[in-house]
């Protein structure tokens, strides 16, 4: 999530020039943005449950309020105009959200300059820092850990690592084009070609989403730029529709209505037990759900790629205006057209690009929904920062190929509690984590990959089979 990203960027956003120049300005003369406002608005003190009330919901005025370490800032007419999408914003309000603004600004001096003008006051002097609804000793704890974690320089980059990471996808997407060339088309070098290439374009995906949670380079433009050249140029998709959405997962992973990522409930599938059961009981049938663990198998991994992603991802670019995005995702296509056929006859290549569609598509699939579709899925409880995420996430074993294969995703509680890390430092703070997790009797779940897989399919199975049973007999 990104309180106040610019447009849908991790950080503050893509800003030009001249406001970085104004930035730099203002540091020696501007004292702090946040206290130095409090000469522009009269100190009201506010409680908790008089900003619980301000979510955006019931009659209007539907005003809508945030908690930053105890100050309130009045958002009612910033989230239509915040660059990170309306959703986003709106999703907290009502909300202490300190946690993940911090997980998520990378130029705290910068954002503040945002927050200034929205301002109205603070959290009256008997009311606590932490919301009712929250773990207030694990969310001190875990202040605690992130305040080590920074000393210990685990959220700073290796670029050696990433370098070699995108030599490695540029080296498979060649190769896969030169196998076709030197060795012609029959079946076995179309298929190895076929391999290398999803082999290339699921690594680019990995390598995108470190450049979209900006944790490849110190500066945010390069993230920026360079996401651009991964997801727009080498993969053929939106960057900044990516970061719409990604961000929305990672402010409310597996919250209904706030998490697009299981926005197929109830349309394609019944999720959780909680929401399988309601589904039941109000005799609503879209699709045979008993049945969809094995339906499973021929929609979601082979085809969201082919057919959702690949108009989603256009639509927004259109419809938003993303016409930097539009025109780097135009080169991916003259490139793979022009390229692959010079070798091939029509037919031929659009059955090899649907099959590494469809191939892509099934690992990146598997990979991103054994973190969460067997996790606690319903709507927001509004809990504290790690109760939110380790609910709705769990890791997969650590090995050399396991890191490879999920993009370093197997370690998905690390990379939810610390999203602008490194994934490469996900290995030294988990054990910090799961000391976190033991202290306050919190689940840690770890599972062999391939348990992993088949938990998403008997997670399906146990929702549907809850689904028949509230639908039959309640």
């Amino acid at each position: 999530m990104v309180l106040l990203q610019g447009d849908g960027d991790w950080a503050a956003g893509d800003q030009d020039q001249n406001q970085n120049q104004d930035q730099k300005q203002n540091q020696d003369s501007d004292p702090d943005p946040v206290v130095s406002s409090s000469a522009l608005w009269s100190r009201r003190c506010f409680t908790w449950e008089e900003i619980a009330q301000r979510s955006g919901r019931g009659p209007p005025p539907q005003d809508r309020w945030l908690v930053i370490d105890r100050k309130v800032y009045d958002i009612s007419h910033f989230y239509k105009r915040h660059p990170g999408g309306a959703r986003l914003l709106s999703s907290h309000a009502g909300q202490d959200v300190t946690d993940a603004f911090v997980a998520f600004h990378v130029d705290k001096l910068l954002v503040n300059k945002y927050l200034k003008p929205l301002l109205i006051g603070e959290l009256a002097p008997d009311q606590p820092s932490i919301e009712p609804t929250k773990n207030k000793m694990l969310v001190k704890d875990f202040r605690e850990l992130r305040a080590s974690v920074e000393k210990m320089g685990l959220l700073k980059p290796n670029k050696l690592f990433f370098f070699l990471h995108l030599a490695h996808i540029l080296l498979l997407d060649t190769a896969a084009w030169l196998v076709l060339f030197y060795f012609g088309t029959s079946l076995m070098p179309f298929i190895v070609s076929l391999v290398m290439l999803s082999t290339s374009q699921v690594q680019a995906s990995w390598l995108q989403h470190d450049l979209g949670h900006l944790s490849v380079f110190k500066k945010t433009k390069w993230n920026h730029l360079l996401h651009k050249f991964v997801m727009c140029h080498l993969i053929g998709a939106s960057a900044k529709w990516w970061t719409l959405l990604h961000s929305r997962h990672h402010a409310k992973p597996n919250c209904f209505q706030k998490d697009p990522d299981i926005d197929m409930h109830p349309f394609l599938f019944t999720l959780g037990k909680k929401f399988s059961v309601e589904l039941g009981i109000k005799k609503k049938k879209y699709m045979p759900y008993n049945h969809q663990h094995k339906y499973f198998f021929i929609t979601l991994p082979p085809l969201l790629f082919p057919t959702y992603f690949h108009c989603h991802t256009f639509y927004i670019a259109y419809t938003k205006r993303y016409w930097v995005d539009l025109a780097w995702m135009l080169t991916f296509y003259i490139r793979f057209f022009f390229t692959y056929g010079s070798l091939l006859e029509i037919k031929s290549l659009l059955a090899y690009y649907f099959i590494f569609r469809m191939l892509e598509s099934s690992w990146f699939v598997w990979v991103s929904q054994m973190n969460h579709i067997p996790m606690d899925i319903y709507y927001d409880k509004n809990l504290d920062w790690v109760s939110t995420q380790l609910q709705a996430t769990c890791n997969v074993e650590q090995s050399l190929f396991n890191d490879w294969f999920t993009g370093h995703l197997n370690f998905q509680i690390e990379h939810h509690l610390f999203p602008t890390m490194p994934r490469h430092n996900y290995w030294k703070v988990a054990p910090l984590v799961k000391s976190l997790c033991a202290k306050h009797g919190i689940e840690y779940q770890c599972k062999p990959l391939l348990t992993a897989f088949a938990d998403i399919v008997h997670s399906l199975k146990n929702s549907g089979e809850l689904w028949l049973d509230a639908y039959l007999h309640k």
